[in-house]
């Protein structure tokens, strides 16, 4: 199965604050809020979540193709893509502005502070995933990830008539999208990921309940972080994946997308929702032990160890075929 990642495709500046915004936060002053963090290091990485998804899904064998709009400067990120094994083909470079870019401030809560410029981003409505597939061939599945939002909008419309099956990762875009448009993106989707809040914000959007956002959808993936992770689907029990644990907590940013990666593999190679769930949490404390969404160390050997550690030795021999190739 070919996967499609739509989505945002950015440089990540990652700053560590020695401190907590907390203690600089006055409980009556919060309507004129100006602050300055002197924050102890800088780490300038590749990010994006579609570009995070996709370089996930490589990591483990597969060959998605990313779908995105970038800048000019471009250039040495995409041919990092590349290297890795991510089809950026169908990625539309603009022709006036910048990357995307992500700026993040984290505390030592491990509280964050950020900032998106869009960019590029802004010219994504411009990418059809007809293009897509007459380039690529077909398309098992295509996962519309936070954009810029009427792109998200018509890339799901797109998915729909095309017979293209669809996940929903709305997340932080949330924020932006009214109720109508956050259930056109939900509405026949095979997967829907979001986080705990993200889930209990969706509703809000929608005026579902839980119930009716499960009618609405294949299965509902709902990450906790150290919590683990539930699977809902509509007329069944809640499965509940448990986290996997580490001693090194180096930077949170784009765990919620390694996850997504090590769940969709899973699914691609035919495994059931609890292995994919496994798979997504092994692979997000991989990248949670690592400063930057891309720059982590990956084997397949210290993957399975994970698994095997975790879960048990039967449950990581469902993973030995795939990740051992």
């Amino acid at each position: 199965m070919r996967i499609a990642v739509t989505g945002s495709i950015a440089t990540d500046h990652l700053m560590a604050y020695p401190g907590r915004f907390a203690d600089q936060l006055i409980a009556d002053r919060l309507d004129r809020v100006s602050l300055s963090f002197l924050a102890d290091d800088l780490e300038v990485r590749y990010g994006g979540v579609a570009a995070n998804i996709a370089l996930g899904l490589s990591r483990v064998g597969l060959s998605p193709v990313l779908v995105g709009a970038v800048g000019k400067d471009f250039a040495e990120y995409g041919a990092w893509l590349r290297d890795n094994g991510v089809d950026t083909g169908s990625v539309y470079v603009s022709e006036a502005m910048h990357t995307a870019r992500f700026v993040c401030t984290t505390d030592l809560d491990l509280n964050q502070i950020a900032t998106f410029y869009a960019g590029a981003m802004a010219e994504a409505g411009r990418i059809t995933l007809a293009s897509v597939r007459e380039r690529t061939g077909e398309l098992g599945l295509a996962v519309v990830a936070p954009n810029d939002p009427q792109a998200m909008l018509s890339l799901t419309a797109e998915c729909r008539r095309l017979g293209i099956p669809f996940a929903a990762d709305p997340s932080q875009q949330l924020a932006r999208l009214d109720g109508p448009q956050t259930r056109h993106l939900v509405e026949g989707s095979r997967f829907l990921f979001t986080n705990e809040y993200e889930a209990a914000l969706l509703q809000e959007r929608t005026g579902w309940t839980r119930e009716q956002v499960l009618d609405r959808t294949g299965a509902w993936i709902v990450t906790r972080g150290a919590a683990g992770a539930d699977i809902g689907r509509t007329g069944e029990p809640w499965l509940h994946v448990d986290a996997v644990p580490t001693d090194v907590v180096a930077d949170p940013t784009g765990v919620g997308d390694a996850f997504r990666a090590g769940f969709l593999a899973a699914v691609v190679w035919g495994l059931p929702y609890l292995e994919a769930g496994r798979l997504g949490s092994a692979l997000a404390a991989v990248v949670l032990q690592a400063v930057g969404t891309q720059t982590y160390k990956l084997t397949s050997a210290d993957l399975l160890l994970s698994l095997e550690r975790v879960y048990g030795a039967d449950a990581a021999l469902a993973f030995t075929a795939h990740l051992a190739r």
